[in-house]
């Protein structure tokens, strides 16, 4: 058996209405993505404790999953009919029946991320049983060790003489902080604004056997202060939260920030100088870390 995708493009005007028309119309299934994911061009709509909540992206794809038998030209007439939108411009793609299961876990091998730490899925065994291994799948939460940042902080983590007590500040799988956890680090936190994070992040953490890392909900989040503090978060965000991650950060105190593109970097480096003595930039791919030491 095979299903036929239909891929429409839409604005955030019209997705929703586009969305909700097709399963109206009997499509399987509807979602709706940024247009520009995984690029440079990707929006960001996701804010911080105390911001409205999520918009739509300006330019999306709407997918429907339909029988391959679905007669597009009848449908796209009834689409227009229930949505007043003149025209569509789109695309379709068939897709065979197969193993789902099988085809997502191959997508995921073993990361590494220096020879002494590896991000390993739960159906692969590590390549090196004597290193550090981070049992993490992917799931609801940001952060499985495959993206330049999160890459980044995790091997800027491996090179710290001492950890001493870690933030994770927008902890997404909790990965930063169950590696801080497993490189020796004391009290450890993580903190997000999504409860899905938060939730992943635990059970991550028992997957690691590192259930002593606590994890808090931003606006639930007290005064601590900590030894290093890590956020690989939305640039956007991190200058929004310049203050508060000062203030997390003891004096002599280490941060470390990323989810930053290099055309974005002299803004940061600006805005963190005022709390911070910041390093050189590290690079990898079109992807800035930045680092400094709290004055």
């Amino acid at each position: 058996m095979a299903w036929l995708l239909l891929k429409i493009q839409a604005n955030d005007q019209n997705a929703d209405t586009i969305s909700d028309a097709l399963m109206a119309l009997g499509a399987l299934s509807a979602s709706i993505e940024d247009a520009h994911a995984e690029t440079v061009a990707e929006q960001a709509i996701f804010g911080e404790p105390g911001d409205p909540p999520p918009g739509i992206w300006q330019q999306n794809i709407v997918t429907a999953m339909l029988d391959e038998s679905a007669d597009i030209p009848q449908l796209l007439q009834a689409l227009q009919d229930e949505t007043q939108i003149p025209q569509f411009s789109y695309v379709t793609e068939t897709i065979e029946e197969q193993d789902w299961v099988r085809a997502t876990q191959a997508q995921f091998d073993p990361i590494h991320i220096t020879d002494n730490l590896w991000i390993v899925p739960t159906w692969h065994t590590s390549p090196n049983e004597n290193a550090i291994n981070i049992i993490l799948d992917p799931g609801l939460a940001f952060g499985t060790g495959s993206h330049p940042t999160t890459h980044l902080c995790l091997e800027w983590l491996t090179q710290q003489v001492s950890l001493g007590d870690v933030l994770d500040y927008g902890c997404g799988s909790g990965i930063l902080a169950i590696a801080a956890k497993k490189l020796g680090s004391k009290t450890t936190v993580g903190v997000d604004i999504d409860d899905q994070a938060v939730t992943a992040s635990r059970f991550n953490a028992e997957q690691n056997d590192t259930q002593d890392i606590a994890f808090y909900d931003a606006n639930a989040f007290g005064n601590q202060t900590f030894d290093i503090v890590v956020a690989n978060i939305l640039s956007s965000a991190l200058m929004v939260l310049a203050p508060a991650l000062a203030k997390y950060c003891k004096t002599g105190g280490k941060i470390a920030l990323s989810g930053i593109l290099e055309e974005q970097t002299e803004a940061l480096l600006a805005r963190y100088s005022e709390w911070f003595t910041m390093d050189t930039p590290i690079q990898k791919d079109a992807w800035i870390l930045l680092t400094g030491i709290k004055k």
